[in-house]
């Protein structure tokens, strides 16, 4: 199944979250075997045996869908969907059945294998749902419509329907404009569309916490929690702890952003008081600040090459682009990828047939059918995007020898984690050893380097942190129906330093205009992935000898640090994650004083640029003054 990036909508690939937030049959509650429904304790050994016939099963039914899903994504038809749709419904109705069946085993003494896989059994619902048929079935209808409602959704200025802007036309607006007026009127107009869909999105916290307490949880926040091999509190704790480490250098970025901000655009649109608006960052939700990178631009921060020209100078085709990332792993001892992953992948957009075009790293069989689905572009941002999905296939094919319940990574961060680590060793050294590039650029352009990465990595952080902190709050009740918008404008003021372009009210649902929301998608992940890549990064570093500044490493063509990752990513989902995430980096914790050790350089600069006479008005304020905590 597939991957996909964090910027449009995302989800880990395996069985253990393939939708089942979209739907939780009421078929499943009366299907299964002999034992289905019982209250009898079972016995360690009927729980082996039991195990063994729910990965068999689950095995044979994701490796139909991955096929049917795969067509479905490389040819758009309506039959193609509804094969896809029916093979998606088989995994659900399974792992639900299973999930419940598992509950036979609680409180029994288990070898360590069998605990943990009836564990993940039961932890692979991120939509737990109530074992009333009734409301089962409600809450299947409304989760199948909030994800809808949110696909269909359009805004249409003036009320012309044939003028109506889909989202991603929107973005692109937002992308590239510099005129507030304009940028407040699409932000104002793609947040129309979640208000319609708020009524149902409390009524489906309250069938989903249902289903929850059910299963031994306090809500379905917690039971998210509960995933990452720690205690639910446990995890928020570490959570606040890896965020606070972060904050300085955000609110450096944070500070030097809305110094230039304010000279663009003046203290009537960005005041010296409060939030910046979040309309004029680039992104619908101010997640990402890199398209506003040539308002926050350095001088002399051209890099002096330009990879795109030169890759087409050279006539690089598709193949030849997934070629340099094959090389890339080859190079620190990994296995040439199988022939069927050349025959069998999408690296071209059809001109006869619709296609799924955005890039997506697949496992057909969970052992080495491993595709790569992507309408390559030959310039440096499909570079680096390939070097990123082959993260994925390969993490996918190190772990293919372990049991199908452990087939997946660590935790949900690190596989998309994997992927961004690969990309970050895409440097200008790294080019000038495959002989892209002549010489190494000098280093007085890498503050405009890493001052476009941290609009990308580092301004997404709090937000990462905030879209779950939202939902916990409101899946535990502190946060109640009739505060859904303040407490979302609250959070996002506490960690971003952003506001609306208006004043809002509990009319209106802007929580519900970020896909994940609706999509009952968790968001936590993202937070971590963002963390772990640089601590990875800095692991192999470590181990490859590199003792340059971290953002100049590569690890290209160093086997002993390939050795290390392959031992990690050979482990799968065997072991808690603090395993694995020692067995690479010789830490149990998550630290992310990586990304601080990354962006040292920037912060500096950052910080002396932040000391300067702003253009207009007095000293630029911090994140601190803007906006008290």
């Amino acid at each position: 199944m597939p991957f996909l990036s964090r910027n449009t909508h995302p989800w880990s690939c395996t069985f253990l979250v393939l939708f089942l937030g979209l739907a939780l049959l009421s078929s499943c509650a009366k299907s299964g075997g002999p034992d289905a429904g019982s209250n009898a304790k079972g016995t360690p050994a009927e729980a082996e045996q039991f195990i063994a016939d729910a990965e068999k099963r689950l095995l044979e039914l994701n490796i139909k869908y991955a096929r049917a899903d795969w067509v479905k994504s490389t040819f758009i038809t309506d039959d193609t969907e509804t094969l896809s749709a029916e093979a998606n419904k088989q995994v659900i109705e399974a792992t639900t059945e299973l999930a419940e069946r598992s509950r036979r085993f609680d409180g029994v003494d288990l070898p360590y294998d069998t605990a943990r896989k009836l564990k993940l059994l039961k932890l692979a619902l991120t939509l737990p749902a109530p074992s009333n048929a009734a409301e089962r079935d409600e809450l299947t209808k409304i989760a199948a419509s909030l994800e809808g409602d949110y696909g269909k959704g359009k805004y249409c200025p003036d009320g012309d329907k044939g003028k109506c802007l889909s989202l991603s036309e929107m973005e692109v607006i937002l992308a590239n404009s510099r005129d507030p007026e304009e940028l407040k009127r699409i932000w104002f107009g793609w947040h129309q569309v979640s208000p319609p869909y708020r009524k149902n999105y409390q009524r489906f916290v309250e069938l989903s916490n249902k289903g929850a307490r059910e299963m031994g949880f306090k809500d379905t926040g917690a039971m998210w929690r509960e995933k990452y091999d720690m205690e639910s509190d446990a995890f928020a704790t570490e959570m606040e702890r890896l965020w606070q480490q972060v904050k300085p250098l955000y609110d450096s970025l944070y500070t030097y952003t809305r110094k230039k901000l304010t000279a663009k655009y003046g203290t009537q649109v960005v005041p010296n008081e409060g939030p910046i608006p979040a309309h004029l960052l680039g992104n619908m939700w101010a997640q990402q600040w890199n398209n506003i990178y040539p308002l926050l631009a350095p001088a002399g921060g051209d890099r002096g090459y330009d990879l795109t020209e030169i890759l087409k100078t050279r006539n690089t085709d598709t193949k030849q682009m997934v070629r340099h990332g094959e090389g890339f792993f080859t190079s620190v001892g990994f296995e040439q990828l199988p022939g069927t992953f050349w025959d069998r992948s999408l690296f071209v957009k059809p001109v006869d047939h619709d296609v799924v075009c955005h890039a997506s790293a697949w496992d057909i069989d969970y052992e080495k059918d491993v595709r790569l689905k992507m309408c390559i572009q030959i310039r440096e941002e499909d570079f680096t995007v390939v070097h990123h999905e082959l993260g994925h296939n390969y993490y996918q094919m190190a772990y293919a020898s372990q049991p199908f319940l452990y087939r997946d990574s660590a935790n949900d961060a690190f596989h998309e984690a994997i992927g961004d680590t690969i990309a970050l060793s895409v440097t200008p050294p790294y080019l000038k050893q495959i002989g892209l590039i002549d010489k190494v650029p000098d280093p007085s352009a890498d503050i405009g380097f890493l001052l476009q990465r941290s609009l990308e990595k580092v301004a997404f952080l709090p937000f990462g942190y905030l879209v779950d902190q939202w939902r916990w709050k409101v899946f535990s009740g502190e946060v109640g129906p009739g505060d859904y918008n303040s407490a979302w404008w609250a959070l996002r003021e506490k960690y971003q330093g952003v506001g609306p372009p208006a004043p809002r009210s509990e009319l209106d649902f802007d929580a519900g205009a970020k896909y994940h929301v609706p999509a009952n998608t968790p968001y936590a992940r993202y937070f971590l992935a963002a963390i772990l890549q640089f601590q990875f990064h800095r692991a192999l570093c470590r181990e490859a000898g590199f003792n340059g500044p971290l953002y100049q490493c590569s690890i290209y063509g160093n086997k002993k640090a390939g050795d290390k990752l392959k031992q990690m990513l050979a482990m799968g989902l065997s072991k808690p994650w603090q395993e694995a995430l020692k067995t690479m980096t010789g830490e149990d914790k998550m630290d992310a004083t990586a990304i601080i050790d990354y962006f040292a350089p920037l912060k500096q600069w950052l910080d002396e640029e932040n000391k300067k006479p702003a253009a207009v008005g007095s000293r630029p304020k911090v994140l601190s003054e803007v906006v008290p905590t």
